[in-house]
């Protein structure tokens, strides 16, 4: 077990039910914000080893709960860097590792060494990724997370920045940014560190950071789709959308589909997916109206928060067995994501 679990915790509520009726959950997820309560001179001595446990028993408790404060923004930015929980934990784990066995005596900015020390441990890890991704068998998705923010984020901008930041449409942007210029992003754009900072923490320096940031900025704009935010619209269409994919409606799921509807699937040959991406409102509508399982009383769906969209987690004898979401734009679907495989749903639990 992992001292420092992943971003995903916390049951869902609501009642569970058969058939294609939905079921609103309120999943836990975290917030990823930097704080803004940065260490002082004082608290840094302390949680750099000077400390003792609070029964002056020698025990040093302070680094680990310095680290702990930290936790939910190094995993935000080790999840945005990989797009995967299971890589994002062991960075952060292996973070706390050299954190806590290392010498800490000459950290000012604990803060600043733990993002620096985070971002480099995913650097190393993502490109090692990419040759694994070059074999992996279909289309890749991110591995589907719980983001409900919650009161965390009350600020409007602030919330659409992080929501943004870790939508399945940017991650999958991402995949096509050199890992320098993701970093530089995911730092920037995600989490408004300073460009002096991410030249500290990527050992470059300001002007050569700022090249990449423009030039992952630009890829990003250029790569992302333009869709609607709107979560009650999206919630709407999902709806109807499950219901005519459920009954085979070929004609409800061409009313819905935009012309140029791309249907995106990742189950990394392990479950029923197509191993290519499905384009036009006619192929993906005729492929779902075939594929349309029986209604059946072990499967039960359930809206969930999943990267900061609205999405239908479908249950099979209690566990997930899919996830669905819909990228939407003028009342019409331009995007479906359908993620099955088994290996990356095991994270959402509770629902």
């Amino acid at each position: 077990m992992r001292p420092f679990p992943g971003p995903v915790s916390g049951p869902a509520a609501g009642r569970s039910s058969p058939g294609p009726e939905l079921d609103s959950g309120t999943p836990v997820g975290w917030d990823g914000r930097v704080p803004t309560d940065i260490p002082t001179d004082t608290d840094t001595e302390t949680a750099t080893g000077s400390g003792q446990g609070a029964a002056g028993d020698g025990v040093d408790d302070a680094p680990t709960a310095l680290f702990e404060e930290h936790r939910a923004m190094l995993l935000g930015v080790a999840y945005r860097m990989l797009g995967r929980v299971a890589d994002a934990e062991d960075v952060v784990q292996e973070a706390w590792l050299r954190w806590t066995s290392g010498d800490r005596s000459d950290v000012r900015e604990p803060r600043a060494f733990l993002v620096r020390v985070t971002t480099r441990l995913a650097l190393d890890r993502l490109r090692q990724a990419r040759a694994r991704r070059e074999s992996y068998v279909g289309p890749w998705l991110p591995e589907p997370v719980f983001t409900d923010f919650g009161p965390a984020v009350p600020d409007t901008a602030e919330r659409a920045l992080l929501v943004d930041s870790v939508s399945l449409a940017v991650l999958v942007v991402l995949e096509s940014l050199s890992p320098l210029e993701r970093a530089v992003f995911v730092l920037r754009e995600a989490f408004g560190f300073p460009y002096a900072e991410i030249a500290a923490v990527l050992d470059r320096g300001e002007p050569a950071v700022r090249q990449l940031a423009g030039r992952a900025r630009r890829h990003v704009d250029e790569g992302r789709p333009r869709y609607d935010v709107d979560p009650a619209q999206r919630r709407e269409l999902t709806e109807r959308f499950l219901a005519a994919a459920a009954g085979g409606d070929l004609g409800e799921l061409l009313a819905l589909l935009a012309p140029d509807v791309r249907l995106v699937g990742d189950s990394g040959g392990k479950a029923k997916a197509p191993l290519r991406i499905i384009e036009s409102a006619d192929k993906v509508g005729r492929f779902l109206a075939a594929v349309a399982p029986p209604v059946r009383t072990t499967h039960v769906h359930r809206f969930a928060e999943i990267n900061g969209a609205p999405a239908v987690v479908t249950l099979v004898d209690g566990r997930p067995d899919s996830v669905l979401q819909l990228e939407v734009l003028d009342g019409r679907v331009h995007r479906v994501y359908l993620l099955r495989n088994p290996d990356k749903l095991r994270g959402l639990t509770g629902l």
